[in-house]
């Protein structure tokens, strides 16, 4: 059993971590009853968190949006976490907060418990980041897709497509998926009655919100993979799969998620899909594989391309 002070802390921690709450799951988290979770939250009100009750037997609660913004309750590892993020946004891949990192940080900092100062000092110290020539995205269309996908709200949009034409989409969004380069989101296309994977530095403006919506099973269970796949892949008119003599994990070092799909096969060996627009790069972005491999599937051309280039090579070398 929890005293009230730190029984208050955990319910502002646990209303902080999802949009709405039911009174029972609150009180089974804090391990007592729903007439002591309804008089917390009335002593949390009087502390100036805005705190909305649903009412019915199925009721709950949520926390609002305030005049202010209430302290935010971040343990250990979220606070190092958001230190080490701040400090590096300003050389990331979304534009315009570069300056506003700056005074969170040195907000941050002033607080921030001694214990952890070291674990930030020493995080950054130990990085050292290259400017990114790809493409940024607008903070203002990340946390609006963000709020989106957490709120389950639909989305509308201006969208470019590869060679540049532009069409209207209405989405419902699922998951916002960062590849290291670039961000995407996977939504449900209401349009075409499937689910897409959207570059969000391609989504012209800030998305504007729709009603809610009941959420559908996910495409995949491992969202990172599916983008991989589609990314990858799909988009390509030729592909291909190869047998990699090396471990998945190795091969994965080595490989972008923009650049292929690795599956385990065994501990020594993966398998990896991939594509291209054009064959005659295949055998050259091969050769930077670093491991020896057996093509198992192969566009009409391919193999004898792989051929061409592989006996140049020798003839090179004498």
């Amino acid at each position: 059993m929890y005293g009230t002070s730190e029984r208050l802390l955990r319910l502002l921690s646990l209303l902080q971590a999802r949009r709405d709450w039911p009174g029972a799951d609150l009180a089974a988290r804090l391990e007592v009853d729903v007439r002591t979770i309804r008089r917390d939250v009335e002593r949390l009100r009087s502390l100036g968190y805005p705190v909305h009750a649903t009412p019915g037997v199925a009721g709950g609660y949520r926390l609002g949006a305030g005049a202010a913004l209430p302290p935010l309750l971040l343990d250990d590892d979220e606070a190092v976490a958001v230190a080490v993020g701040l400090r590096t946004a300003a050389s990331g891949t979304v534009s315009g907060i570069e300056e506003t990192s700056v005074r969170a940080l040195a907000k941050l900092e002033q607080v921030l418990p001694a214990r952890l100062r070291p674990r930030v000092g020493a995080l950054q110290a130990a990085t050292v980041s290259l400017p990114g020539a790809g493409p940024t995205v607008d903070a203002s269309v990340l946390t609006a897709i963000a709020a989106a996908c957490r709120d389950q709200e639909r989305l509308r949009f201006g969208y470019g497509d590869r060679a540049g034409a532009s069409t209207q989409r209405s989405v419902e969004p699922l998951r916002l998926v960062h590849t290291g380069r670039r961000w995407y989101l996977v939504a449900f296309d209401l349009d075409r009655a499937d689910w897409r994977t959207f570059r969000v530095d391609r989504i012209a403006g800030v998305p504007s919100v729709g009603f809610r919506f009941t959420p559908r099973e996910p495409p995949a269970p491992d969202l990172a993979e599916y983008v991989s796949r589609q990314i990858s892949t799909a988009v390509y008119p030729h592909q291909l799969v190869l047998r990699v003599a090396a471990p998945a994990p190795a091969v994965a070092r080595r490989l972008s998620p923009a650049a292929g799909v690795v599956e385990e096969i065994d501990e020594g060996s993966c398998r990896v899909r991939t594509g291209a627009k054009d064959l005659d790069t295949v055998p050259y972005h091969l050769a930077q594989l670093g491991y020896d491999f057996v093509v198992e599937e192969a566009p009409p051309g391919l193999v004898e391309r792989l051929r061409e280039v592989a006996e140049r090579f020798a003839r090179a070398v004498g």
